[in-house]
């Protein structure tokens, strides 16, 4: 019997195992996949995240970010120096592990190439069903991720629709190794992004339209790497669309379980680690005898996190739907790309850049200006 079992050591359930095991619970963390695990991803970390935890990143960090360069098919550039912390660069198959042995160090056990296959609870407590035996806990996390099964076990949709992305890596060190690059224009309905992660670089396309375009996004990735040769990894997100319950019976959903990804930057690792935060916290509470404190989790992710969404839903909705007129008279705008940039570090948020970005947009039209 343990306290809790997380199915996925990914960010979200790492943090939630760290946090859990550090306030003296029973934490056991499932994995299906062999560890370290690699796992295509862009690899960019707000800096703001430092604040969740009481241990040091650095060893994890491959790279730090202070500057930004955005391009509409591969022209037309404008570069930002960030005036916030360097954004952070992080290999996941680094980072991940990581992340797990802090939460081993203070009490928690991880259990890889576990794959769970059934979830059933009883009124009191939680039957794992896995592919090596049956498991009992009075609490679960799904932390699985996009393409997991735990959410749909549990009888939750979370607040997600499916995307798709795909990864590329280059083994040379980057040339600009505090440069990371946006470019817009050659995905419909998306963007690729070119990432230093210490000695190598990732090149990441993503599409928010869902599944079925992976043909199509593999070609723009390969023609934005030229000559370059690199196996090309595709990639599952789950973007925010609405808000929709994250609970059940003694059961939470974090990150990409949850969808919880920014639906226009496709930011993934920052809501997931908050998400695990805030899903320890919950439990943590109930634990204690807080009979509203699972129900409550809902009602925290929402306030926190989806109610910044809606304005990136909306944002993304006209970005996307007339991309050349939202890079020009959008991203093309010294004072939007500055704030774009914070949004990156975690230094604002949608609502604080929206309001600043209607104020300079103001005063830059108006006749007495």
């Amino acid at each position: 019997m343990t306290d809790c079992i997380i199915v996925g050591a990914g960010p979200a359930g790492g943090a939630a195992a760290y946090h859990l095991a550090k306030r003296g619970l029973s934490v056991l963390v499932l994995e299906k996949a062999a560890l370290p695990r690699s796992k295509p991803c862009g690899g960019g970390v707000s800096p703001a995240i430092a604040a969740w935890f009481d241990f040091d990143f650095e060893p994890a960090i491959a790279a730090h970010v202070d500057q930004v360069r955005f391009t509409w098919q591969q022209g037309d550039p404008v570069q930002v120096r960030l005036r916030t912390e360097p954004m952070w660069m992080v290999q996941r198959e680094v980072f991940d592990p990581f992340l797990l042995k802090q939460a081993e160090a203070v009490g928690a056990t991880v259990q890889d190439q576990t794959s769970v296959t059934g979830l059933s609870f009883d009124g009191n407590q939680w039957q794992v069903t896995t592919n090596r035996e049956v498991l009992t806990a009075t609490y679960v996390i799904a932390a699985d991720g996009a393409m997991g099964i735990c959410a749909k076990l549990l009888g939750l949709k979370g607040c997600g629709r499916s995307a798709i992305a795909a990864s590329a890596y280059l083994n040379d060190a980057p040339s600009e190794p505090t440069l990371a690059q946006f470019d817009f224009g050659q995905v419909k309905n998306g963007f690729i992004w070119n990432f230093p992660q210490g000695d190598r670089t990732v090149v990441s396309a993503a599409t928010m339209e869902g599944k079925g375009k992976e043909r199509d996004l593999e070609q723009q990735l390969r023609h934005y790497l030229g000559d370059r040769t690199a196996t090309i990894q595709p990639a599952a997100m789950n973007l925010w669309t609405h808000q929709a319950p994250l609970h059940t019976q003694n059961a939470l959903l974090v990150g990409d379980s949850a969808g919880l990804a920014d639906p226009l930057l496709a930011e993934g690792i920052r809501p997931a680690l908050w998400s695990g935060v805030k899903a320890a916290e919950a439990i943590a509470a109930a634990q204690a005898g807080d009979g509203d404190a699972i129900a409550n989790y809902s009602q925290v992710i929402q306030a926190s996190w989806g109610e910044n969404m809606v304005l990136a839903q909306r944002v993304s909705g006209i970005f996307y739907k007339f991309p050349k007129l939202a890079y020009t008279v959008g991203i093309k705008q010294p004072f939007a790309t500055t704030l774009m940039s914070k949004i990156l570090c975690g230094q604002l948020t949608y609502s604080a850049v929206l309001d600043r970005a209607m104020t300079a947009l103001k005063k830059k039209l108006s006749p007495f200006s």
